[in-house]
C-alpha cells in the first residue's frame, strides 16, 4: 500500500512580490528593513502609524486635532457615494481622515509633525486635511518648533469640489506666516506626491527631501504624454529627475531619513541630536539599514564599478612600480658600467658632460611643454 505524503499548508501572507524587481520577498525581512526591498531598494508605502514609528522617538508623539472629521456637504456621488467612501476608508484605516498631525521628538529635538496616509482615499486633501496642516503650522509658530510634513497624495479631493481647492491657498498662507515668523519647514515627498498637494504646501519647504524613486508632479506622466503628444524624458517625474532639475534638495533613503532629519533640524535649532536611552531600534537593524541605504543611494551599482576600477588601478600601479624598479636596477647597472669605462677613458668625461647638459635641456623642454599643455587644459576647464 502506497502512502501519500500530505502537503503542509503554507500560511498565506508570508511572501510578497516586489513591484519593481519582481522578486519574492519574505515579509518579515521587508518589515525589518522599514518596508524596503532588500534586492532593488524599492520603497513600499508606509501608513501614518508606521511613518510616525519610523521617524519619531518612541512614545514621544502627541496627536492633535484627532476629532476633526469630514462631511459630505455636496452629497457627492460618482460610481459610489462620497459618504460610503468615507465610511469604508475610516473602517479600513482607523483614521477619520488622511492627515495625522501632532508634536513629537526626533532624537530628543521637539518638532511639529504631520503625515498623509495614502491608504485613506489616496491621501487626497479635503477640508479636514487642509485644516490640520494649517493648524499644525500655527502650532509650530506658537511654540517655535521646526515643522516636518510628509506628503503622499493623489492631490485635492474632488468629491469636496471647490472647498478642496481652497485648501491649497489655506495651507500656503499658513506656511507664509511661518516664514514671516522665521520658522523652519522641512517637506518630505514620498511616492506618490501629485496634484494639488504638490502645487501647494509640499513644494514650499525650506528644505525639500524626497525618498528614492518617488513619483513627484502635478498631472501624471500618462496624462501629460497624452496631452502634448510627445515622448517624455527617461525617469520623468521621479525624485531623481526632480533632483537633477532643482525641484528637490536631497534624495534620502528611508534607512537614513531619521538621522538626516535630526541633523537638519539640529542645525536649525542649535540642539545636538541624541538618541533616547533604551531606543535601540536603529542599532538593532544597523547592518540591514546600511545595506539598504547603500543600494538606494547607488541603485545601478556604480559604487561597485568604481571599486573595481580602483582595484584595477591599484594593480596597474603595482605593475608600474615593478617596471620602475626593474628600470632603476637596469639604470644602476648601466651607470656602473659607464663609470668603469670612464675610469679607463678619461677623455670621454667631456662628451658625457655635454650629453648630460643637452639631456637636461631636452628634459626641461619636455617639462615646460607638458606644463603648458596642462595650463591650457586648466584654462579650458
Amino acid at each position: 500500500m502506497r502512502w501519500k505524503r500530505r502537503k503542509k499548508d503554507m500560511p498565506s501572507g508570508l511572501w510578497l512580490q516586489c513591484p519593481d524587481c519582481k522578486k519574492p520577498i519574505f515579509r518579515q525581512e521587508m518589515e525589518k528593513r522599514k518596508k524596503v526591498c532588500p534586492d532593488c531598494s524599492y520603497h513600499f508605502p508606509l501608513n501614518a502609524a508606521e511613518r510616525i514609528a519610523a521617524t519619531l522617538d518612541e512614545g514621544s508623539f502627541d496627536e492633535m486635532h484627532a476629532d476633526l472629521a469630514p462631511s459630505d456637504r455636496l452629497e457627492f456621488v460618482d460610481t459610489k457615494a462620497y459618504k460610503d467612501r468615507l465610511d469604508q476608508a475610516q473602517a479600513k484605516t482607523g483614521l477619520k481622515d488622511a492627515a495625522v498631525v501632532g508634536v513629537g521628538k526626533i532624537k530628543g529635538i521637539d518638532v511639529a509633525f504631520g503625515v498623509l496616509d495614502f491608504s485613506f482615499i489616496g491621501g487626497s486633501m479635503g477640508y479636514v486635511v487642509g485644516e490640520k496642516i494649517a493648524r499644525i503650522t500655527e502650532t509650530a509658530i506658537e511654540r517655535n518648533l521646526p515643522l516636518i510634513l510628509f506628503s503622499g497624495s493623489g492631490g485635492a479631493r474632488m468629491m469636496e469640489g471647490a472647498i478642496s481647492l481652497m485648501q491649497m491657498g489655506k495651507t500656503c498662507a499658513a506656511l507664509a506666516r511661518l516664514d514671516e515668523a522665521k520658522g523652519f519647514y522641512v517637506s518630505v515627498l514620498t511616492n506618490p506626491t501629485t496634484g494639488g498637494v504638490t502645487a501647494s504646501y509640499a513644494s514650499m519647504g525650506d528644505v525639500t527631501i524626497a525618498e528614492p524613486g518617488a513619483l513627484i508632479g502635478f498631472a501624471g506622466p500618462r496624462v501629460i504624454k497624452t496631452t502634448i503628444k510627445q515622448e517624455l524624458p527617461e525617469g520623468f517625474q521621479t525624485s531623481e529627475f526632480m533632483l537633477e532639475h532643482g525641484f528637490v534638495d536631497r534624495i534620502v533613503s528611508r534607512a537614513k531619513l531619521r538621522d538626516e532629519l535630526a541633523h537638519i533640524i539640529g542645525y536649525f535649532t542649535g540642539v545636538e541630536p541624541q538618541e533616547p536611552e533604551g531606543d535601540d531600534r536603529d542599532a538593532a537593524t544597523a547592518n540591514d539599514d546600511s545595506a539598504t541605504a547603500t543600494a538606494a543611494d547607488d541603485p545601478k551599482g556604480k559604487s561597485k564599478a568604481k571599486a573595481k576600477d580602483k582595484s584595477k588601478g591599484k594593480g596597474k600601479d603595482k605593475e608600474k612600480s615593478k617596471d620602475a624598479d626593474t628600470g632603476s636596477s637596469k639604470s644602476k647597472a648601466d651607470a656602473s658600467d659607464a663609470d668603469s669605462r670612464n675610469a679607463k677613458a678619461p677623455a670621454a668625461d667631456d662628451r658625457s658632460d655635454d650629453s648630460e647638459e643637452s639631456g637636461d635641456e631636452v628634459g626641461a623642454g619636455s617639462k615646460s611643454s607638458s606644463g603648458s599643455r596642462s595650463g591650457s587644459a586648466d584654462e579650458k576647464s
